[in-house]
């Protein structure tokens, strides 16, 4: 339903619109008085996107109705499961469980009807499940469902309630990395989500979010040639594994579960849409950075035109220039990230005054010329980032983050008798951005790691800790999303610290 709607904008065209058409009202008329026996036939609901999506094109109000029956519907399913978001009625959910890409797809189809409905009863539920989720579980990569396989609800007295749950968002702070499952379209599911919540509120936490998918958890799922994907995003790749996993460690140009690659395809396709907004108030919004030129109208028709001039996410200068303007007066809000501090502004040669708070958007509002110029500097030093103390597997561990990229430790990088188990990172050393030839066009992160001895094992558990003096050697970090691209590797986001 969504891919007629694009192809009948691009191309005018109505023979695929006419199908998901069809497709529409065969679900009208089988939906239009459910009984709970088929209420659970929403399994990875992207049709509430579809058929929303579907309604604003063609204006047929059942569409939009359907999509509120669904979702309605979920609520009367005997003995559901948090697997399928429907052991629990939606408004009263609290807390997100179980298969990470039915969830967020749901999420999404929900945000689309508060969106047309202005229902803030499902509004707040939204809001406290990001959350929820927010708070405790998704991966610094913007990745989520973390399990291969959990339960759900974990731990409950009532054990007759608890049921398998499979890619699962798993309990608060359960954030395994060697484990994690992460499916792509989970991801996908996430960057969709933030998007509608940003729409809704216009509140900058959701596009950090949005963008911290974008660049790292999706980026990721595809090599750098785009010929082969994961089906499953690890944060942590050993050689020697103490389980088997179901999917491959390694990107591969065909995956028997087909969703994720044409998935990850279009969603790449269509981030241009995600880089600005314009709002009823008037005005418009700019979320994503990059080189690139907008055009639209305002809301009386009037043209708007803008030229964006930038290296990032490699370098926080932003330049943009007025290419075409209403006469009257109007606010351009410029996205803050959360990781930039200390953001400086000027807008035609003269600062702005500040302070320009990190994850806010700051609004300037003036009446715009031909020429007008904006200049905007995000410092990007590097941060070393740790976890909640909860997330038991990142304790005394920490990630780097240049700007919106997370960074990863790759056995490739390593002298060849150091073993990345073995490596630690100290908060004293600098990570000097550098360009690498080994990865083209790619800022990597020079620095010095430090080398801790060990002794094999040998099916020991545990032994006594002995005091083996560090070995300092020079290394690199790379992007998390240019990782496994020079061969077969090892590689850890998070890397063991010794403290100042």
């Amino acid at each position: 339903m969504t891919a007629a709607c694009i192809h009948h904008r691009a191309t005018g065209k109505r023979n695929f619109l006419e199908i998901a058409v069809k497709a529409a009202d065969f679900l009208d008329r089988t939906f239009r008085s459910p009984e709970s026996p088929i209420g659970r036939s929403a399994i990875c609901p992207s049709h509430y996107m579809g058929l929303i999506d579907l309604g604003r094109l063609t204006q047929n109000q059942r569409y939009l109705q359907l999509a509120k029956t669904l979702i309605e519907q979920r609520d009367r399913v005997v003995e559901g499961t948090d697997d399928n978001q429907d052991r629990v009625p939606f408004r009263n959910q609290r807390q997100v469980v179980g298969h990470a890409v039915r969830a967020n797809y749901l999420y999404a189809g929900v945000a689309d009807l508060v969106a047309e409905t202005g229902d803030r009863v499902l509004l707040q539920t939204l809001q406290t499940l990001w959350d929820d989720a927010a708070s405790s579980k998704v991966y610094i990569t913007g990745a989520c469902g973390a399990l291969f396989d959990g339960a759900s609800p974990d731990g409950s007295s009532a054990q007759k309630t608890i049921s398998r749950t499979h890619q699962a968002y798993g309990r608060h702070y359960q954030l395994p990395n060697s484990t994690a499952h992460n499916e792509s379209c989970a991801t996908i599911g996430n960057i969709l989500w933030n998007w509608r919540m940003l729409q809704l509120t216009g509140e900058a936490k959701y596009t950090d979010m949005l963008e911290r998918s974008l660049y790292n958890g999706l980026l990721a799922t595809v090599s750098l040639d785009g010929s082969s994907y994961f089906y499953t995003n690890t944060l942590r790749q050993l050689d020697t594994m103490p389980v088997e996993l179901r999917w491959s460690r390694e990107r591969r140009p065909y995956i028997s579960c087909y969703c994720c690659p044409p998935n990850i395809v279009r969603t790449i396709a269509q981030t241009q849409q995600y880089a600005y907004s314009k709002s009823k108030e008037g005005g418009l919004w700019v979320h994503l950075y990059g080189s690139n030129r907008y055009q639209s109208v305002d809301n009386n028709g009037s043209k708007i035109e803008l030229s964006q001039e930038s290296a990032y996410p490699w370098n926080g200068k932003v330049k943009i220039r007025v290419v075409e303007s209403p006469k009257n007066e109007w606010p351009l809000r410029l996205r803050i990230p959360d990781w930039a501090n200390q953001t400086t502004m000027k807008v035609n040669g003269v600062a702005e005054a500040g302070p320009f708070l990190p994850g806010t958007y700051a609004p300037i509002n003036r009446n715009w010329k031909q020429g007008d110029q904006i200049e905007i500097d995000f410092p990007m030093p590097v941060q070393f980032i740790e976890s909640h103390p909860l997330v038991e597997e990142n304790r005394n561990q920490i990630a780097v983050q240049r700007g919106p990229l997370v960074y990863c430790l790759e056995s490739r990088d390593l002298p060849i008798d150091k073993h990345l188990l073995s490596t630690t990172l100290s908060l004293d050393e600098t990570c000097e951005p550098v360009p690498n030839p080994t990865l083209p066009g790619i800022i990597t992160l020079r620095t010095k790691a430090l080398y801790r001895p060990s002794s094999n094992w040998q099916g020991a558990l545990y032994r006594p800790w002995s005091r083996e003096p560090l070995e300092s050697f020079e290394t690199q970090l790379v992007p998390y999303f240019a990782w496994g691209n020079r061969g077969a590797s090892e590689m850890s986001v998070w890397i063991p610290t010794k403290p100042h």
